[in-house]
């Protein structure tokens, strides 16, 4: 079932996604060659703690830490530990924060110092679908048209949609209904949008092939032809004027 939100909610929901934009910027400012995975999830969780909310993950279906760091060819959930990022990785950062029984969750993909062409491409179609799919989440509209929004932009500029995976609805629970792939399945559009519904619309977007799988750890998600994985994410709420970010400075 899905889960509109009151205005009140959603004004807690925006406490916790302004949370999670000022952690993005400040590890886009700490994310460099030589600092650990475990140093990024430290740093991570003591920040959301100091503003008085808790790290959605740590602890979640039994996840050991506070964010994911995905590094390369890693697509998501990626554990934290003792690999010290170098230059030319990109790495992802998925992290959820609950304020008042309510989450948000987003995601970005950052450089690690210079990066190759490919990479920053791949960064920026990645970034630029998950923005078309969010305008097209207004109330009328459709999943699919969020779908269709995101997959038709990252295939015109020649790299390929993760299949396997999926945005979510977001709220009291980190994961709710609806389930938003980023990918159109054939007689399935999803159900039509409504006011109040609140969303986490995530692009996971391969230069390779669009196959992956799970490592032996039972969490990292790797491309299956090890070529590179970005992954950006925003939790937005449907209202009456159009779709409004909440996890944005």
């Amino acid at each position: 079932m899905v889960i509109c939100k009151t205005p009140e909610e959603i004004d807690i929901m925006k406490r916790s996604g302004r949370i999670l934009a000022e952690l993005l910027n400040e590890l886009s400012k700490l994310i460099r060659p030589g600092i650990t995975t475990k140093d990024i999830d430290k740093y991570a969780e003591e920040f959301i703690t100091s503003k008085g909310a808790s790290p959605s993950f740590k602890g979640l279906y039994g996840f050991p830490a506070s964010v994911c760091v995905s590094i390369n060819e890693e697509v998501v959930h990626g554990i934290p530990g003792s690999r010290r990022l170098v230059e030319g990785d990109i790495v992802s950062i998925d992290v959820g924060a609950e304020v008042e029984g309510f989450h948000c969750d987003s995601a970005m993909t950052f450089p690690v110092g210079t990066v190759s062409k490919r990479a920053m491409e791949l960064m920026r179609v990645t970034e630029d679908s998950l923005y078309r799919g969010i305008e097209q989440a207004r109330v009328g509209m459709r999943i699919a048209d969020i779908s269709r929004a995101i997959q038709s932009h990252v295939e015109s500029k020649g790299f390929s949609i993760v299949k396997a995976l999926s945005g979510h609805g977001v709220g009291r629970k980190l994961h709710e209904e609806p389930a938003i792939p980023n990918f159109v399945i054939r007689g399935e559009p999803g159900p039509v949008l409504a006011e109040g519904m609140t969303l986490a619309i995530e692009p996971m977007v391969n230069a390779g092939s669009p196959e992956v799988k799970t490592l032996a750890d039972n969490w990292t998600v790797v491309t299956c032809d090890s070529s590179l994985s970005a992954h950006f994410e925003h939790t937005i709420a449907v209202t009456r004027d159009g779709p409004v970010i909440l996890t944005a400075l």
